[in-house]
Order: structure tokens, then sequence, then C-alpha cells
């Protein structure tokens, strides 16, 4: 097994390289590592009718590996752009485009991946605004794009002046490290996905009928007002919920 470490950051030795190699270090005996730091490369698009040896060579390391620890920082609220035109130069090796111009996975697909990022911010600011939220997103439809598994992901906040990482931290990178030494088969939770669903449907139904109790004066007796009402209202505080957990739920602290 091969884990593959990704730094999209201008600091060889910087924080997310400490929270990188912090990872790395701690994986499972046996498990071979490698820290690929973009800037020693000169990473520019992909392009159909010429070869690009970068955008190979790099292709080939990730094909080798099993699990790709992405580490890149926040800034202005968004993916480093070292990070960024990584992925945006590796696209075309990424997916694969279908005749319409959309995407379908590509090679990698079913590998999986850990997201690393932090930010200037203080854990409050970020817990209550979600700074470092946009630059897991793009990591995240990157890789749902390429159809890589997320593992998991791993936040340093208030990092203003600050050397070295925290012990809280390097204990988390510690974990995180254990749990991608495992080899994965495909996506190993669906089981916690459908668990999960269940779970939120329950409590959706059991809000919509607390939120229908004071309505009974105009629905009580007639079956269309109750089951369009129930109808209505749980679709909208379901669709909230999935939206949470979808799209807005992100480490950040």
């Amino acid at each position: 097994m091969k884990i593959l470490g990704i730094l999209g950051s201008h600091q060889e030795h910087g924080l997310n390289a400490q929270m990188l190699d912090e990872v790395l270090k701690n994986v499972d005996a046996g498990v071979e590592t490698e820290t690929i730091y973009l800037e020693n490369y000169d990473i520019t698009p992909h392009k159909y009718h010429e070869k690009n040896l970068v955008l190979d060579e790099l292709a080939e390391k990730m094909a080798e590996s099993d699990v790709w620890v992405l580490a890149a920082p926040t800034y202005f609220r968004e993916l480093s752009g070292v990070m960024k035109n990584f992925f945006d130069c590796i696209r075309p090796k990424l997916v694969y485009f279908k005749e319409n111009g959309d995407t379908i996975p590509g090679q990698f697909k079913n590998k999986h991946y850990l997201s690393i990022t932090s930010c200037y911010v203080s854990t409050i600011e970020n817990f209550l605004t979600g700074v470092t939220d946009e630059s897991l997103k793009t990591i995240d439809r990157v890789m749902s794009a390429a159809g890589v598994i997320k593992v998991g992901e791993i936040v340093l906040p208030n990092t203003f002046g600050m050397k070295t990482i925290p012990n809280n931290k390097k204990e988390l990178c510690q974990k995180c490290a254990k749990k991608i030494s495992v080899r994965k088969i495909k996506d190993d939770s669906t089981v916690k996905r459908y668990i999960q669903l269940f779970l939120m449907i329950a409590v959706m139904a059991l809000i919509t009928m607390g939120i229908q109790i004071p309505l009974k004066t105009w629905i009580a007796g007639n079956f269309w007002l109750n089951y369009g009402s129930f109808t209505i209202i749980f679709f909208v505080l379901l669709a909230c919920i999935l939206h949470f957990m979808t799209f807005v739920k992100h480490r950040r602290r």
C-alpha cells in the first residue's frame, strides 16, 4: 500500500507541510509514503495535441498510490492558487470527457483522499463563518468528479504567527494516519450513510408531525390537506438538512 502526500503551498516547511508530514510519518509499518511539493514542478495545462511530461509524471505517482493526502492553505476564503492550478492543469487526467462536455470519473476512480488546510482567522471565527469551507469544497468537487472517495479532513485555524502545529492537531494527524493506513475497497461508508439517512428521515418525520399539531384545526379530517401539508413540511426540512450535510458540514476547528 502507498500513500501520496500532495503539498500545494508556497512554503515547503510551513504548517500545512508539518501537518502533512505528521500524517505520513505515523502511518502503519509497511505502508509506503511519498510527498510531492508542487512548487518544485513546472505545472502547465494539459493539451491534447502535446505531451506534458510533468503531468505524466505526477499522474503516474497518483496512479501508484492508494490514498492521497491533499494539503494546502486557505487564502482569502479560497484554496491556494498552487493547488488550484494543479487541479486545473491535471483535470483531463482526473476525468473523462463525453461528447457533450460532461465528465465521468477517470483512471483514479475509487482511490481515497484526506484533506488538510489552514487559515489565519481565529478558531471561533472559522467555526462561525466557515472561512475554510470553500477550500474543502473545492477539493471535494474535484475529487468527487474524479470518483475519489473522501476519508476525512484536518483544519488548523488561528495560524497567524504560528510556527509549529499544536499538540491537539498532531494527535488528530496521527489518528488520521492510522485511518488511512488500512486498505479500503471502494466506498466503505455505505452502511454508515444508510444509517444517517434513516436517522435524518426519522427526525424530519417527527418534527413534521410536531409542526402539524397547531394546524389540526384546518387539516383535521381532510386526508389530502393532511397529506399535502406533511409532504411540503417534510420536503423543506429534509432539503435543508441534506444541504447542510452535503455542502456545509466541514471541519472548522
